[in-house]
């Protein structure tokens, strides 16, 4: 059974948002790499990985998420609140509130 918020995501970014969630409790998927090129939908599929995460049951401030300008920073944080609104419903606005370390690599590391 898929996730309704998956429906829209090709298999490869689908594979991106749910690596290593289907492990035992202490196991580690280890690293995901996502290379792609303009357009492919990188930060729609970035966006998902961290509701996924979220919705999930990951403590939202201990999820770290860098881009590397603050439009970019500011669009990925609404993207993420929108999706966990469509799948938590008032729970949602909790959750992102807490997700504190989104931001730009230089903005987060100053």
């Amino acid at each position: 059974m898929q996730a309704a918020h998956l429906e829209k995501l090709n298999e490869g970014q689908r594979a991106a948002v749910i690596h290593g969630m289907d492990l035992p409790e202490g196991k580690s998927a280890g690293p995901l790499l996502i290379i792609a090129g303009a357009g492919s939908g990188k930060t729609n599929t970035l966006a998902h990985r961290v509701a996924q995460l979220i919705i999930s049951g990951a403590d939202p401030r201990r999820i770290l998420l860098m881009t590397f300008s603050r439009r970019a920073a500011g669009e990925m944080g609404k993207r993420v609140e929108r999706i966990c609104a469509r799948v938590l419903g008032d729970k949602a606005g909790v959750m992102t509130d807490a997700l504190a370390w989104s931001g730009t690599f230089h903005g987060i590391g100053a």
